[in-house]
């Protein structure tokens, strides 16, 4: 018989730490479209970012017939070349009915047709096309020209705001003599005389999310309201008149019953004095 020390255990392979899926698993900016020119679609942030500007652009000069915004739309600016095309993220535009073709929704924007350029061109930052939003890439002369001189150049907006919802930095630039011209507003907050509001970075929770955001402003520095917000405001008006009514119920009510309880007294002391004998009436 064989005697020895007992055998040690055999410890268990060491394995790394569970990855979060954030580590693991690919952005849509990580691998390529199965369609090699498809730019690719958006992410959520470029769904609700848009939505939020779409809400909150309120311009109290025009009615709602009368400005057209618009988000992930192809924007044509060049009649000689017609399929040439630039996709803002969110742009508006002043002075153009909101409808195309008998109050038809449109397919694009096609500048020649409708003879007004956008006023403001919002991009918001992502791997892809950073540096085609910032003006550095560069093109043939055959080629489409880059996105920034066509909005600097053959466009000309006045307004151009570049986002990045990675630092929470706003460019705004802004058109002069013919080139953009980057400003910077001590409030973080761009005042857009044309159209009677302003843009700038505010801190909320929008769709469920906390964060910074994108967010125009009227003329006394008050952020516009959402369509959320502009339902429960009314929720909350029709409770307040609500309880308005009912407290002024209960008034009524309770002053009725100090009258009755003052009738009910004048009665009972209109008694005792009859049978005092004494007449109660002058």
């Amino acid at each position: 018989m064989v005697t020895g020390q007992p055998a040690k255990p055999i410890p268990p392979p060491q394995t790394d730490p569970p990855r979060s899926p954030r580590e693991t698993l690919p952005t849509m900016y990580d691998l390529p479209s199965e369609d090699p020119k498809e730019p690719g679609l958006p992410d959520e942030f470029h769904y609700l970012q848009p939505q939020l500007l779409r809400e909150t652009f309120q311009p109290p000069r025009y009615d709602s017939d009368h400005y057209f915004v618009a988000m992930d739309l192809n924007v044509y600016y060049d009649l000689y070349h017609p399929t040439w095309y630039k996709r803002p993220d969110w742009f508006a535009v002043l002075g153009a009915s909101r409808w195309y073709d008998d109050r038809d929704l449109r397919l694009s924007y096609v500048t020649w047709q409708e003879q007004v350029a956008p006023f403001l061109v919002v991009e918001l930052l992502s791997p892809g096309t950073e540096r085609e939003d910032l003006g550095k890439t560069e093109r043939d002369s055959d080629e489409p020209p880059t996105k920034w001189k066509v909005y600097e150049q053959i466009l000309r907006i006045p307004y151009y705001i570049v986002f990045s919802r990675y630092t929470d930095q706003v460019q705004f630039l802004v058109l002069r003599d013919n080139q953009y011209e980057e400003v910077h507003p001590a409030d973080q907050r761009l005042w857009l005389p044309d159209a009677g509001l302003g843009l700038g970075l505010w801190s909320g929770m929008y769709q469920g999310f906390e964060r910074r955001w994108l967010r125009f402003y009227d003329d006394q520095g008050v952020w516009l309201p959402t369509q959320q917000e502009q339902t429960e405001w009314r929720r909350q008006e029709t409770e307040r008149e609500r309880q308005r009514a009912e407290q002024e119920r209960q008034r009524a009510e309770q002053a009725e019953q100090r009258a009755e309880q003052e009738r009910q007294r004048a009665e009972r002391l209109a008694a005792q004095l009859k049978a005092l004998g004494i007449d109660p009436e002058p």
